[in-house]
């Protein structure tokens, strides 16, 4: 079980960062549009659910591989937002 809980803190650390990096860009920056930020954090948002929900599934035949496949989708995810947060 410790795998599943370590995965869901990963999950919500990496989701809960990039959101934090879009308000820090909103505040140093005021006068700038702010509706891609929220598009990213929309976007994060709806991203978390997703991989939390497939992380709660829990009639699955193999869970290594499937953790690990979660662990690859956020990990190209979180790059994607990343690189849209960067591109603010």
């Amino acid at each position: 079980m410790a795998n599943k809980r370590d995965l869901k803190k990963e999950i919500n650390y990496v989701f809960g960062d990039i959101i934090e990096e879009v308000y820090i860009w909103e505040l140093n920056n005021p006068g700038k549009d702010t509706k891609p930020g929220e598009a990213i954090i929309d976007e994060a948002i709806s991203s978390f659910d997703v991989l939390i929900s497939r992380a709660n599934e829990r009639q699955v035949e193999n869970s290594s591989k499937h953790f690990k496949t979660i662990r690859e989708d956020l990990k190209k995810t979180a790059e994607s937002l990343v690189e849209k947060v960067n591109a603010l």
